[in-house]
């Protein structure tokens, strides 16, 4: 009884894992003259086609979209990965950036990543 007790638990806790949100670890800004380049690492338990995290947006401090880097394909055995926007064009005096990843199954991410901005 004790096995099964055990196996059905590790299913469990496989399950709440596989439902995990998408992960913002690290992110890097890097000015190239008037435009912007933003590489952003995030970590999901990405499926398959079915379940994957499908893009990010970059945002700005009352929320308004600034980009948004769609991401084509799952990235099932590239755990965690690392994706750029490039060319971003950030409106004169923005001082912080915000980044939140989407799920093709549970929609945005709870909170964005804040990110200060070096002029």
């Amino acid at each position: 009884m004790k096995q099964i007790t055990f196996i059905l638990a590790a299913c469990l806790m496989g399950t709440a894992v596989s439902a995990s949100e998408p992960r913002v670890l690290d992110i890097k800004v890097e000015k190239f003259g008037m435009s912007w380049r933003v590489d952003v690492t995030i970590e999901h338990t990405d499926t398959g086609w079915e379940h994957y995290v499908d893009g990010w947006e970059v945002l700005d401090s009352a929320g308004k979209r600034l980009g948004y880097r769609l991401l084509h394909h799952p990235h099932v055995n590239e755990q965690p990965f690392t994706r750029s926007l490039t060319n971003l064009a950030l409106p004169d005096g923005t001082r912080e950036i915000f980044v939140k990843p989407h799920c093709s199954v549970d929609g945005w991410a709870g909170e964005a990543v804040r990110v200060e901005l070096q002029p």
